[in-house]
């Protein structure tokens, strides 16, 4: 069955368009062209390919696109995963997947949460996990933070030092934004605990909707499909290289700031003042969330997913400590104390510095969107990120992060669609 083409389907169209348009020039490897970049012409024959892209050409279009990526949901029905993933509850407690990953961020902030208060102040979004005590009581933190408690099983070799019995720990995290994955990213979840997106869906609706009904196979399917439909992707850039392998590459940045803030995301090996290429350390790769080679420190190669940088240590969201003690393979323990090990509390490892208090590098494409950052939400704003890192580099190395660096940095990642 088709999509049924609606008035808010009509930003899918123009994507859509504009990325056959732009796909028809050329483009990808170092210099693709953009919907940020494109010239008049570009503009003026997308616009023509939109005003046509609601007839049965756009949703038959579709399938042939994302079978390019993803062959096993191409050919599925999106609209009945559409109907899933927006309306869907499972018999749970009213949550849907909608409830907490918006169409416009995908993933909700303290000001989406303070304004749904105000609507209705039952939400289902303030219900269980969003709940101050996990019971549905209170809505402070998740007005304040937007974070929901996560329970995560502890591996056999893992314990609370104040709870050696317990096999499981709650921990307050953001809700990671679906904008550009899990159709451009098979890493999902903060700490990467879920294999693949029908398993990340099943223990979603499991967990956080409290489903009284186990989501069929074919289900999870649609939902996962459903997430490779234009809706999901931030720009046309992302379009044309999920649909077309039209590799992004950073803009040139058009004013003073912005051009400065580029050398920090270059593809380099740092020397002299080391700012050079600092960011793509762990945002490099075509999506800008894998280390390079130039990374000086663990995994010291390309291709690395999890790192930490000082979140968890700085604890700036001022989350409760937990002292975690990890049984070695040598029959020696270490005991961490931190608000969130990360994924340390999936590979049972905490001397492992991908693992302790490490958490997935996010991808940099739409990052202007998807506010708050960090696995506690704890930066608000692209501005409290690049002071953070100003902190974090001060606190393990020589470099100095000025203001005019953050500035810059900031500028540079609003570029990023």
């Amino acid at each position: 069955m088709p999509l049924t083409y609606r008035p808010r389907q009509a930003h899918w169209a123009l994507l859509l368009a504009t990325t056959l348009a732009l796909a028809a020039c050329g483009g990808g490897g170092d210099g693709p062209a953009s919907a940020e970049t494109a010239t008049p012409d570009d503009a003026e024959h997308a616009a023509a390919l939109a005003a046509g892209a609601a007839d049965a050409s756009f949703d038959a279009a579709l399938p042939s696109l994302i079978a390019r990526r993803k062959p096993q949901f191409a050919f599925l029905d999106f609209a009945k995963g559409r109907r899933l993933f927006e309306r869907e509850t499972f018999g749970g407690n009213g949550r849907t997947c909608l409830t907490c990953h918006s169409r416009e961020t995908g993933t909700t902030s303290p000001a989406d949460a303070q304004h749904r208060f105000a609507v209705n102040p039952a939400d289902p979004l303030f219900l269980a996990d969003g709940s101050d005590d996990g019971q549905g009581h209170g809505s402070t933190r998740m007005r304040q933070d937007a974070t929901v408690l996560v329970r995560i099983a502890l591996p056999e070799n893992v314990s609370l030092a104040n709870d050696p019995t317990a096999r499981s720990v709650v921990l307050r995290r953001g809700i990671p934004s679906t904008l550009n994955t899990p159709a451009l990213d098979d890493v999902l979840m903060l700490d990467g605990r879920q294999p693949d997106l029908p398993a990340q869906a099943r223990g979603a609706i499991a967990d956080h909707a409290q489903a009284t009904r186990e989501p069929r196979a074919d289900e999870l399917a649609l939902i996962a499909a459903f997430q490779q439909t234009p809706a999901f992707f931030s720009s046309a850039t992302m379009l044309k290289y999920a649909y077309f392998g039209a590799t992004p590459a950073l803009p040139p940045g058009r004013t003073e700031a912005e051009k400065r803030g580029r050398r920090f995301f270059v593809d380099a090996p740092l020397q002299g003042d080391f700012k050079t290429g600092l960011c793509s350390g762990c945002h490099s790769g075509p999506m800008l969330n894998e280390t390079n080679e130039f990374i000086p420190a663990p995994p010291f190669r390309r291709g690395g997913r999890f790192q930490s940088v000082g979140v968890s240590e700085f604890n700036v969201a001022g989350n409760p400590v937990l002292d975690v003690v990890f049984r070695n393979a040598d029959g020696t323990t270490t005991t961490v104390s931190s608000p969130d090990p990360g994924r340390a509390l999936i590979t049972g490892n905490a001397q492992d510095v991908e693992s302790l208090n490490a958490f997935k590098i996010p991808s940099l494409w739409g990052v202007a969107r998807t506010a708050p950052y960090f696995h506690d939400n704890s930066a608000r704003t692209l501005e409290d990120v690049a002071r953070h890192y100003a902190q974090f580099f001060a606190a393990v190395s020589p470099i100095v992060l000025t203001p005019e660096d953050q500035a810059d940095m900031v500028a540079y990642m609003k570029l990023l669609r």
